[in-house]
């Protein structure tokens, strides 16, 4: 994320001499991207971040494909994924490509006996219900309903969650996951037009250091397999990082959405990008000022990606017999639009309340066996007359 911050006590200059009060040395760790190239941070911890006592065997836990080829629209009950105790294991895949993972989660626990590294991905969390606390090796970032959460690969984390109702709609990306880079400067910072600004993300705050050495289990993801690794120290004993990569959190509810004489194109609502899918938040809005503006959406045809919708809130203008929480899944090669009747009925409405997160990917989806397990059967059939 192009925005300087920084937590703790630094040295007044980078890889120089950091002592502790007993004279011995911090340990110094860059936590950076695409080799040397990308954003990064520098951290001081306590003791070295490299004492592993064990490894244990791996567990695969990539997704398998139930439907390869997908040509059916497809409605997903998101809500009828079953609750599970454990953060990681109600952790649901149901779309994937080998650019990106789309799942659900419903944890009831906190996590607090484990720590947990995504390495193959960065991950963008959005939290439909619950609320509670991020905790990194960076610091911590409270949540709450309608909070994006992105989380960059390799960051060290624990989920502490405030009761057991918990909703969370999940975006894997094997790519790095910026702001549209449309709405941004030379210099990083987000342009007048752009529809939100850096006052907008909450950055890591209260830096804990717990100075402490023992057993400290971190389930850690990589190339598609769940590995157990024992350390010697804690994960979070930084006294001190600064630069550009760390977690953050954004607010569906300050998306400020862009609107037109007649119906605008999917993009004004994109609020993240990466080289192979985009991220767009629809929020309540003002419908077009045009006289004769139909402000529902006209029909489009998907041929270079597909289309997944996340409905969180409201009333869904352009679609019938939709909940929270469903997904519904537009495949590329196939024209797609607004149920019927809603095209018409749209016409003199003057705004809409929805709220909903789109991701739109460039490769085709694969479903696995959980999304068919949820999937209604028969949206393909909802636009006949």
């Amino acid at each position: 994320m192009p925005l300087y911050h920084k937590l703790g006590n630094l040295p007044h200059k980078r890889h120089t001499i950091f002592k502790k009060k007993d004279g011995s040395l911090h340990y110094e760790q860059l936590f950076g991207t695409i080799g040397f190239d990308g954003m990064s941070s520098l951290m001081y911890h306590l003791y070295r971040p490299t004492m592993v006592k064990e490894v244990g065997d791996p567990e695969d836990i990539s997704p398998k494909a139930a439907v390869e080829y997908n040509i059916k629209s497809r409605l997903l009950k998101g809500f009828e994924v079953s609750p599970e105790d454990d953060y990681l294991e109600s952790r649901k895949v149901v779309l994937f490509n080998s650019d990106v993972h789309v799942g659900l989660a419903a944890p009831k626990k906190s996590m607090t006996d484990y720590f947990y590294k995504n390495a193959d991905a960065d991950e963008l969390l959005f939290i439909h219900r619950g609320k509670g606390t991020l905790k990194t090796m960076l610091g911590d970032i409270p949540f709450g309903y309608g909070d994006y959460i992105l989380i960059p690969r390799g960051m060290i984390y624990q989920i502490v969650f405030e009761d057991e109702d918990n909703r969370l709609f999940i975006t894997e990306s094997y790519h790095p996951i910026y702001t549209p880079k449309r709405y941004r400067n030379w210099f990083g910072q987000h342009l007048e037009h752009s529809p939100f600004c850096e006052r907008d993300f909450r950055l890591p705050e209260n830096l804990q250091t717990h100075d402490e050495l023992g057993d400290f289990l971190i389930k850690v993801k990589k190339q598609g397999q769940l590995h157990h690794l024992v350390y010697a120290s804690h994960p979070f004993d930084v006294v001190g990082w600064d630069g550009y990569n760390y977690p953050y959190a954004f607010s569906i509810f300050d998306f400020e959405p862009i609107t037109g004489r007649v119906h605008q194109p999917p993009p004004v609502h994109q609020t993240f990008e990466t080289s192979a899918f985009v991220v767009c938040s629809f929020c309540p809005r003002l419908y077009d000022y045009h006289p004769q503006a139909i402000p529902a959406p006209y029909n489009h045809s998907n041929i270079d990606s597909d289309e997944v919708l996340y409905y969180v809130e409201g009333d869904f203008m352009s679609r019938k017999n939709i909940d929270k929480g469903y997904i519904s899944l537009h495949p590329a090669g196939i024209p797609h639009g607004p149920h019927p009747g809603t095209y018409e009925a749209s016409i003199g409405k003057s705004g809409t309340e929805e709220y909903a997160v789109m991701v739109d990917t460039f490769k085709p989806l694969q479903l696995t066996e959980t999304a068919l397990e949820i999937d209604d059967g028969t949206y393909y059939q909802s636009w006949l007359e």
